[in-house]
């Protein structure tokens, strides 16, 4: 925990065991870390010159154990400075630090697109060989801070499927919006939809189509990551990285337009997950409602001509919203035709 402060791994020991107690002595703190006393006394006197420990009775101050000239005194006893006074310099020092690093690491990116030797880099970055797209997809996945966008098609090439859900695990537990569409192919292999449920659970949102047109990952909108070549033909795999752009702008719109148009799916309790059930999608009568309504008919004229009551024609409507997840009926009739229900 400290050592995100600049403490080493026995200093923080040191440190913590002091947590417990008003003050201790170097043997004391021998036996409550199991450290070696030398290195206990060394860490406390580099404590006590950074500020982190004072003295709490420095040697000779206490009544001697026995008398004469050559009599032992007590050992010095250490006590904590307030963490609150003696640690908030070093918080600020690793936030500097950090500011420091994230200018640097703007600079470097910013000349690097803008340097004339590599024009066509500063867009497209060709990756080849398993080590090296596994290294870049691993890099996409975990330096996202907000979104990931991702589609799966089919068995993966370079990336083991155990890998892959390790970076999507530490997406989810960082609190990155992670959205997934698949093809249908893709829960063919065995042990996927147990995966998927788990994935579902701590947060990560999926939905199925029919098939894409391509795998991809999209990481906070600024680069993607796309195959080459998504058949397994035996040569290496390779990919493309692509930075802002215009053609990362069409990667993205293309993953909303496919997700505005995919199934979402549920997770069952034996852990496979499928598509939604048959009642997820509007029954005969619902369209009925649906079309008379979309023509600006109102709701008891609707009832009149399809001989119900006006509110059997309230309750199917609630429902078609609900299925649309609209506010109004203006969203209603925009998610109906995107849906293609009529």
């Amino acid at each position: 925990m400290l050592q995100a402060l600049g403490l080493g791994r026995a200093e923080e020991t040191v440190y913590t065991a002091l947590l417990g107690r008003p003050t201790a002595s170097a043997s004391e703190l021998v036996r409550s870390t199991g450290l070696e006393e030398p290195e206990v006394a060394g860490i406390l006197l580099d404590l006590s010159a950074r500020g982190l420990v004072a003295v709490a009775a420095e040697a000779g101050s206490a009544a001697p154990v026995s008398s004469g000239p050559g009599a032992d005194r007590q050992p010095a006893r250490y006590r904590l400075t307030p963490p609150s006074v003696a640690l908030a310099p070093l918080l600020v020092e690793q936030r500097n630090a950090l500011h420091r690093a994230e200018t640097a690491f703007s600079m470097v990116t910013e000349q690097y697109r803008s340097t004339a030797a590599h024009p066509a880099g500063s867009v497209v970055e060709v990756v080849v060989g398993v080590e090296q797209v596994a290294h870049r997809f691993h890099q996409l996945q975990r330096g996202a801070q907000r979104e990931l966008l991702v589609f799966l098609v089919g068995e993966p090439i370079a990336v083991p499927r155990e890998d892959a859900d390790m970076s999507e695990a530490s997406a989810l537990e960082r609190g990155v919006d992670f959205r997934v569409v698949a093809s249908k192919d893709y829960l063919d292999s065995p042990g996927v939809g147990s995966d998927v449920r788990a994935a579902m659970s701590a947060g990560l949102e999926i939905r199925l189509v029919e098939s894409l047109p391509l795998k991809m990952v999209v990481s906070d909108r600024e680069r993607a990551m796309v195959p080459l070549d998504m058949a397994d033909s035996g040569d290496e795999p390779s990919a493309i990285v692509v930075h802002r752009s215009g053609l990362l702008t069409a990667l993205v719109h293309l993953f909303e337009r496919e997700w505005d148009l995919a199934r979402p799916l549920f997770a069952t309790t034996t852990g496979v997950c499928a598509e939604s059930p048959a009642d997820d999608r509007p029954t005969e009568g619902e369209l009925e409602v649906l079309a008379l309504l979309l023509a600006g008919i109102s709701d008891r004229r609707a009832a009149s001509q399809l001989g119900l009551s006006i509110r059997t024609v309230e309750r199917r409507t609630r429902r078609l919203m609900d299925l649309a997840g609209a506010d109004s009926r203006l969203q209603l009739g925009w998610y109906a035709a995107r849906a293609g229900w009529l």
